[in-house]
């Protein structure tokens, strides 16, 4: 699959289907930060899962915020998607010594509690916020983002979804995976076949499917039971940094006097968001 996002409806259950792949953008990101294979399987599912919650957004410069807060080695990550499909973020640790080169538990990178926040907003006004605790202590890489979110949903706004977020990455730190599954059943949706959907994310059904090497919409519905579902929309999502020389000129230029007065001439500002160096002239 290209990086896109496609937008899914079953007619009949009223179940509606998110599909993401954002592998390149995940690439594109990981190896701006230099980031380590497990600091870029974790900004792979972050991504994923920014994709997924982005699919919510409808406002012009709308953006939508997801952070993890968490007590294990990574720290945490905060990755954002815009209403145009655009995406940039980081983990708080790009290099994982510890762990890189072996497998590991999510509850060992993460720690066994977290605190996920979810922000929508445009410039100058935040539209909604809510955070929930979680606390899984899962093994490999999809068990612990993909139930925050789950959490997220449920517990901050009483929705009944269930999400799949997959992330991997090479011994190079390149990720070779980012792709996300979001099922939500509506209020008047059928809860008998949402729940046999469900079943099928608890059995590892829905997990083989989407990170199956050729992956299409029409075969993962198939293979959580939607084949009859209707594709409404299919668009982009890349990564795209809202940075840039003058952004970083005026950061420069807010700072007082005496403290420029003890800077070089010229500057390099890095953009936390996405690992980019601006050179600046300190004049």
């Amino acid at each position: 699959m290209k990086d896109e996002r496609t937008i899914i409806l079953d007619g009949d259950s009223r179940l509606s289907v998110v599909v993401v792949d954002c592998v390149q953008a995940a690439a594109e990101l990981a190896r701006a930060h230099l980031s380590g294979p497990t600091a870029s399987t974790y900004l792979a599912q972050a991504l994923a899962g920014a994709a997924l919650l982005g699919s919510e957004t409808s406002q012009v410069d709308e953006t939508v915020t997801f952070r993890l807060a968490c007590p294990g080695p990574l720290e945490g990550f905060l990755v954002e998607c815009t209403e145009k499909g655009t995406l940039r973020g980081y983990t708080n640790k790009k290099i994982l010594n510890d762990f890189d080169g072996g497998t590991f538990k999510d509850a060992a990178v993460l720690g066994a509690t977290g605190t996920v926040e979810v922000i929508r907003s445009i410039p100058g006004t935040v539209l909604s916020s809510g955070s929930t605790a979680t606390a899984f202590a899962l093994e490999g890489g999809a068990g612990y983002v993909s139930r925050a979110l789950d959490a997220y949903f449920a517990q901050s706004l009483q929705r009944r979804v269930r999400s799949l977020v997959l992330g991997s990455a090479g011994e190079d730190g390149v990720p070779t995976l980012a792709r996300g599954l979001m099922v939500e059943c509506a209020p008047d949706g059928d809860k008998a076949v949402f729940d046999r959907v469900a079943a099928l994310f608890d059995d590892g059904t829905a997990m083989k499917a989407l990170g199956g090497a050729l992956l299409s919409e029409r075969t993962l519905l198939k293979k959580i039971g939607l084949a009859q579902a209707e594709i409404r929309n299919t668009a982009p999502i890349a990564f795209a940094c809202r940075c840039s020389a003058a952004r970083a000129e005026e950061m420069l230029a807010s700072l007082p006097p005496e403290a420029r007065r003890d800077l070089p001439p010229s500057i390099d500002v890095t953009c936390h968001m996405c690992g980019r160096t601006w050179t600046v002239s300190n004049n």
